[in-house]
């Protein structure tokens, strides 16, 4: 009899730890922990944030999905790990501390044979003083309840609009070192749509703000989209999506603080320049949870099994050597730690080896470049990979059984960018390997074949389909693994 904890029931949790409950038998046990007790269908954030779904649209309870099924359920964020038990006994644990109404800060150990963090990120806004819609003075569709509050607010300023009143938007990155660019992307042409359908387009200014290079760089350093017989760049596929959309754009960016109604920004060239704003939504960096690691003697290993941003080391190439010289080869292929052969990191929780984009510094020293996106189809393709390993590991596999690297995997990506079933649009994209490989593709360090992309209504009818598949999916109702990751 074994037990697999989970930490984290995202993307790649979730998927982990079903799969897992599927293929283990039935003498064996899963938990997860989670913080929250509920499940967020993420990329669907997008539409509460404009007001066109409310956050039950996009979330449902765990623990009746997890009972039903056999999992164990702790609404608990993971605090600690403790990889070889204590001087007493050698048997792993992580300490959690509870999130329940009631019970808020009750410590339990528990045990395990196999432990995968899918914790995800911490939403860092502070690494931008102002930055967030908590302490701060801008919003965010990160959490549904973010999300909402977003929709709150672009509600008032539509009504101030109708009544004849200008308005300016903002949205992008909050800071040099943001990543899910995407996010951002899909918020800001959803939001031109919907001020369209609202009747106040011509009442906003609508600009985006960025810490990428180029437009359309996405924390991948952009891509070239085959179609049509023409091979485009993503740069001119978002100039001109944007251009078409009468929205502006300022690249290069690293956001220094946000006041009220006011974003300080510098470039990559140094000039220090401030924008004004009557509505800013602007997505944070992401940062690991803040997990602490300890040995049997009770020393503080912290720095063993995590990099210093708090995402966990698995198997990857972590040597910092300059652009030029960094492979595909670099980044993980099992996501086992190389300190401890029953620890695996899945989805946001692995530490990358470095950036997919090119780095760049302003000559303050702040960064300013894309960190590498790891949410969505990778994330839940690494968690279902990391499941099946540490199942044939626990039949007598010597080691982990299964490659999921992100030099290796394609995706796909339907970006909405206008929500409405006879005049919506979408961006449909997909891209093969997300981190490109120079040795296999010489020229654009990608398939062209399996690399493209366009834009219309029937993307817009495939993200609402997807949205409802991946939702049954998350719920494990009949033929939920049928649908693919």
């Amino acid at each position: 009899m074994s037990r697999i904890v989970v930490l984290g029931a995202g993307v790649a949790g979730h998927t982990a730890a079903s799969f897992l409950r599927a293929w283990l038998g039935r003498q064996d046990s899963v938990v997860v922990v989670s913080p929250k007790p509920t499940y967020n269908w993420i990329p669907s954030n997008i539409w509460v944030g404009v007001g066109l779904m409310q956050p039950a649209d996009v979330t449902f309870p765990l623990a009746p999905v997890y009972e039903r099924h056999g999992i164990e359920f702790r609404q608990a964020r993971a605090v600690a790990l403790h990889p070889e038990g204590d001087a007493e006994d050698g048997t792993p644990y992580v300490v959690v501390e509870s999130t329940r109404p009631g019970h808020e800060g009750e410590r339990e150990a528990i045990r395990y044979d196999f432990l995968v963090n899918a914790t995800g990120p911490r939403l860092n806004f502070g690494a931008t003083p102002g930055l967030g819609p908590d302490a701060g003075h801008s919003l965010s569709v990160c959490t549904e309840v973010h999300a909402h509050e977003t929709a709150g607010h672009l509600d008032r300023l539509v009504e101030a609009m109708r009544k004849g009143d200008r308005k300016r938007f903002l949205v992008g990155t909050g800071h040099g070192a943001c990543t899910c660019e995407g996010a951002a992307f899909e918020y800001i042409v959803n939001l031109e749509f919907e001020l369209r359908q609202r009747g106040v387009r011509d009442k906003a200014d609508i600009w985006w703000l960025s810490n990428e290079y180029e437009l359309g760089d996405f924390g991948m350093g952009g891509m070239h989209l085959s179609q049509g017989g023409y091979v485009t760049p993503s740069r001119i596929f978002t100039e001109s999506l944007f251009a078409e959309r009468g929205l502006h754009w300022i690249r290069r960016a690293h956001v220094r603080q946000v006041e009220a109604g006011r974003a300080h920004y510098e470039t990559l060239d140094g000039e220090q320049r401030t924008f004004e704003f009557d509505f800013a939504m602007l997505l944070p960096p992401f940062s690991g949870v803040g997990l602490q690691a300890v040995d049997r003697a009770g020393t503080d290993i912290t720095s063993c099994v995590f990099q210093p941003n708090g995402f966990m080391k698995v198997d990857a190439q972590y040597d910092a050597r300059p652009f030029e010289e960094w492979a595909a080869s670099d980044w993980p292929q099992t996501y086992q730690s190389p300190a401890y052969a029953n620890l695996f990191a899945a989805g946001i929780a692995f530490a990358p080896p470095h950036a997919i984009s090119r780095p760049y510094q302003a000559p303050s020293g702040a960064p300013i470049a894309p960190a590498p996106p790891r949410t969505g189809m990778p994330s839940a393709t690494i968690g279902k990979a990391v499941a099946r390993s540490i199942v044939d590991m626990l039949g007598g596999a010597p080691g982990p059984t299964q490659r999921a690297s992100m030099a290796e995997m394609g995706a796909a990506c339907v970006a909405s960018a206008g929500a409405s079933l006879v005049s919506g649009t979408a961006a449909s994209m997909t891209v093969f390997p997300i981190v490109p490989d120079y040795e296999r593709y010489p020229e654009y360090g990608r398939d062209l074949r399996l690399t493209f992309g366009e834009i219309g209504l029937a993307g817009h009818w495939i993200k609402v389909l997807l949205h409802h598949l991946f939702l049954h999916k998350a719920r494990l109702r009949p033929g939920w693994r049928l649908i693919p990751e």
